[in-house]
């Protein structure tokens, strides 16, 4: 396997003439100001102006349609072919690049595998004359090329405020983490989220049992939308994390109202009722606040006398609590296409990351799940994907979404192609 070699200097990488790629400005003006100090150093990797050049123009084909048409004349649109060259082709169109609110791939994990789609899609209990799904058979340095030409497009695809959500696994997954450094910058990595994906094992196996994959969520820029998910509280979290009972019977704990780091100058490091913050930490909160908290009855003096905000159990259930970024939402168990993800995750990811009327992307369709939980959020969708298995399955989901919006199914063809 080709080597690969992870720099962690600064570099800057020189360019050619931008100008080769004129008609495709918003990479040109980025590649001008581009500087990276994470780079991944392998065989056959090509500059993104190369990369650029070296894709042949696509053309694209309707050939079905379905859905209820739109007032507007808008549709989805559902991509049969390689997502590379259907990828540059929406580069090209105005109305896409730099308008894609939210990615969301799920792409090959290098694992060597075909994968098939028949009576079980189980990846160990397909049957030998399935049909194939889609082959996964690029490894190492190619795998890692193959994915990053693709994240250069998918970046120059996304808005000012959009995001992007890769799934990928364990193995491979510490080298997309630095691909994507290098791609989105390190400075726009939000979260890497652990997926449980299936139930624990007892395989035979010098190890622990894997039953994790990872989410690496990036932003285009530092200001991306974001919708707060929060998720319900059981009484077992009630009574976890709610211990004290005040003489109402109301249920709350107590947060500290310092926080690390001295501040000399700023008020929050002034006294306030004759104490000074603890050595080596400041008030979260001006002296004139922590007043305010504590003629709300909203302070309570620890057992060294520092105050303590008062939170409420009964407020924070009205809210609702805040995810984390561990996961347990697992894989469906009769999925109707191999590695077919969970629909209340993707429904997650686009209502954190994407409004209404928005457009979300996933150019490694698979089954469809993807739009078909951004058809559900009230979201414009576009997917692609080069199996024709994946296509016949998504259109056949997708039609089984009530009142499914205006949806064209394209065939995706290269210039050459289009001549012969």
């Amino acid at each position: 396997m080709p080597k690969t070699k992870v720099i962690s200097y600064p570099i800057k990488e020189p360019l050619k003439d931008v100008t080769e790629i004129s008609s495709i400005r918003p990479i040109k003006q980025h590649l001008a100001h581009r500087s990276k100090d994470i780079h991944l150093i392998y065989d056959g990797k090509i500059s993104e102006i190369e990369l650029l050049n070296s894709i042949p123009k696509a053309y694209l084909k309707e050939i079905d349609s379905f859905g209820q048409l739109s007032f507007h004349g808008s549709h989805n649109s559902l991509i049969f072919g390689d997502n590379l060259s259907a990828l540059r082709h929406l580069l090209e169109d105005p109305k896409i690049a730099g308008n894609i609110k939210l990615i969301y791939i799920d792409p090959p994990f290098a694992t060597n595998q075909t994968f098939r789609s028949g009576s079980r899609t189980a990846t160990i209990s397909a049957r030998d004359d399935d049909e194939v799904a889609y082959v996964d058979n690029l490894v190492g340095a190619e795998f890692l090329e193959f994915l990053r030409r693709r994240l250069i497009l998918l970046r120059e695809l996304l808005s000012q405020d959009g995001s992007i959500y890769l799934h990928i696994d364990s193995k491979m997954g510490h080298y997309v983490k630095v691909l994507m450094d290098e791609v989105f910058g390190k400075e726009h990595f939000i979260n890497d989220i652990s997926r449980i994906k299936c139930n624990p094992k007892n395989f035979a196996r010098k190890g622990y049992g894997n039953i994790k994959d990872m989410i690496l969520f990036y932003s285009k820029t530092r200001h991306f939308i974001w919708n707060e998910p929060r998720e319900e509280m059981t009484e077992e979290d009630v009574i976890r994390l709610f211990r004290k009972v005040d003489r109402d019977g109301r249920r709350y704990t107590t947060t500290p109202l310092h926080a690390p780091g001295e501040t000399k100058n700023g008020a929050t490091g002034q006294q306030w009722n004759g104490l000074y913050p603890p050595e080596g930490r400041h008030w979260r909160i001006s002296p004139k606040e922590l007043s305010g908290l504590e003629k709300a009855g909203l302070i309570e003096r620890s057992s060294s006398g520092n105050p303590r905000k008062k939170i409420f159990a009964d407020e924070v259930l009205s809210k609702g609590k805040r995810i984390q970024d561990v996961w347990g939402l697992k894989d469906p168990p009769y999925p109707t296409y191999p590695t077919e993800k969970n629909m209340d995750l993707l429904e997650r990811i686009i209502a954190a990351s994407s409004n209404p009327g928005d457009l979300v992307l996933d150019c490694f369709a698979g089954s469809g799940s993807t739009l078909i939980a951004a058809e559900r959020l009230g979201r414009k969708w576009i997917g692609i994907d080069n199996s024709k298995a994946s296509i016949d399955i998504a259109v056949k989901r997708l039609k089984g979404v009530e009142k499914v919006s205006s949806s064209i199914v394209f065939l995706c063809s290269e210039e050459s192609a289009k001549r012969r």
